[in-house]
């Protein structure tokens, strides 16, 4: 079992397969320019899995592939295999902008993948276009419709911006409920990555707005999860995800592994350990040692305070923000 020094055991892993987009979101990447990191600097699908099978070991049961995007990376139902193959009761899942699931959702869901959380932000084609800088709304309706088609159990992530989507709220709710997706409302984390000019909206806001339309009761936090979880009276659940608030942090039991190979303990801080010599060495021991270090040093709670809003410096198109 991995248990952090305020006792929180660690059971997730985020695994960031690339740091490449082919979205520019304003939220995340806006103005990173086309220049990579190469390839050899990148863990392969083998050395990921290498450390995924040491952390499975350890007590990891959950799973979840991220980026970027990760679905630019080529041959992504490999790994889900590998991983699928050596542990099948651990819970894989992968967050994506849908852009390529329409050819590849049937493939991931036949390797192994249980979940994922795809990102829409709008129902217009121009507040799309606006928000990605690219226009992408046609191919990520296809692939909401491919994921579900598959069989895959699919979350919508929407982040609220003031001025540029926040009427969409209540059109996003009806969206995510017809197709049996639960929708998560995100709150806009402030990152020097992003444009200067964004402004989110916070949780209360959301939920305000929803419940003149929508009459609905809070339940239970997700156990092992960020989500403040809502149920409508006709038994539909959605959630927001709140980073500005503390008690996100309180049962927090996660860690990210960028596709260079560092450690994180906190997304918010900038301290990391790299595994990628140990991988490379194929020496276990010290890979696992990273991985205990990593937990036991785990950062109590972020920054992001209600009231002193502090900006961030982590790329989170590096880590899976």
């Amino acid at each position: 079992m991995l248990q952090d020094s305020f006792g929180r055991e660690v059971t997730y892993l985020r695994v960031s397969v690339t740091e490449r987009c082919n979205f520019r979101c304003r939220y995340c990447m806006a103005e990173k320019p086309f220049n990579w990191v190469p390839k050899e600097n990148l863990l392969s699908y083998e050395e990921l899995f290498a450390f995924i099978k040491i952390s499975i070991d350890n007590g990891i049961r959950k799973i979840r592939l991220t980026g970027g995007e990760p679905t630019t990376r080529e041959n992504l139902d490999e790994l889900v295999n590998m991983i699928h193959t050596y542990a099948p009761e651990v819970d894989i899942g992968l967050t994506t902008n849908g852009y390529l699931l329409p050819s590849l959702a049937h493939k991931l869901k036949k390797a192994g993948l249980r979940r994922v959380n795809i990102s829409l932000d709008s129902l217009d084609r121009t507040t799309m276009h606006y928000i990605a800088q690219k226009d992408v709304f046609t191919q990520v309706q296809e692939g909401i419709r491919a994921a579900v088609d598959a069989g895959l159990s699919v979350k919508i992530n929407s982040v609220i911006l003031r001025g540029i989507n926040d009427h969409e709220i209540v059109p996003l709710f009806i969206y995510a409920k017809e197709i049996g997706a639960q929708i998560r409302y995100i709150e806009y984390m402030e990152n020097s990555h992003a444009s200067n000019a964004l402004q989110g909206l916070r949780s209360d806001e959301v939920i305000d707005i929803l419940g003149k339309a929508y009459p609905f009761i809070p339940i239970n936090k997700e156990v092992s999860g960020p989500a403040n979880l809502y149920e409508t009276l006709d038994g539909y659940h959605f959630g927001t995800i709140e980073p500005h608030r503390h008690d996100f942090c309180a049962t927090c039991d996660r860690l990210r592994l960028t596709a260079e190979g560092d450690l994180i303990g906190c997304l918010y801080f900038e301290g990391a350990k790299s595994i990628k010599e140990a991988i490379r060495e194929g020496n276990s021991k010290k890979a696992a040692e990273i991985l205990e270090d990593v937990v036991i040093n785990k950062p109590e709670k972020n920054f992001w305070g209600i009231e002193n809003i502090e900006v961030s410096s982590r790329a989170f198109y590096r880590t899976g923000g």
